[in-house]
C-alpha cells in the first residue's frame, strides 16, 4: 500500500514536499514516482526515480521539482518549488515493478494565485 502525504494549499511561488511510503511490505520497487491529474485533464507524469537513481521529469516541472528516494525507508519524495496555479491537481504516488503498477489514493495540491 502506498501512503502519500504533504499536500495542501500554498500560494504561488511557494513550496511543498510530498512523501510516499510503501507500507506493509519491504519490497523495493524498480520505479517510484508521482503523477498528477487536474479536473478535466488526463493524468500526467510529474517525476519518477529508478532504483539506480535515474530520474525523469515532466516538461512542465523541470527545474522546479526534485524527486528523491530513500531505498532503506522505501519512500519517495517530491520537493516542489516555485509552485504555480497550474500545478494545482491531485498528485498520485506510483510504484512499478515487473509490469505491475501500484497507485496511491492521491494527495491534493492547491496553488493560489
Amino acid at each position: 500500500q502506498l501512503q502519500a502525504s504533504g499536500g495542501g494549499l500554498v500560494q504561488a511561488g511557494g513550496s511543498l514536499r510530498l512523501s510516499c511510503a510503501v507500507s506493509g511490505s519491504a519490497y523495493t520497487f524498480n520505479v517510484m514516482g508521482w503523477y498528477r491529474q487536474a479536473p478535466g485533464n488526463q493524468r500526467e507524469l510529474v517525476a519518477v526515480v529508478s532504483r539506480d537513481g535515474s530520474t525523469q521529469y515532466g516538461d512542465s516541472v523541470k527545474g522546479r521539482f526534485t524527486i528523491s528516494r530513500d531505498i532503506a525507508r522505501n519512500t519517495v519524495y517530491l520537493q516542489m518549488n516555485m509552485l504555480k496555479p497550474e500545478d494545482t491537481a491531485r498528485y498520485y504516488c506510483n510504484a512499478y515493478s515487473r509490469g505491475v503498477e501500484n497507485w496511491g489514493r492521491g494527495t491534493l495540491v492547491t496553488v493560489s494565485s
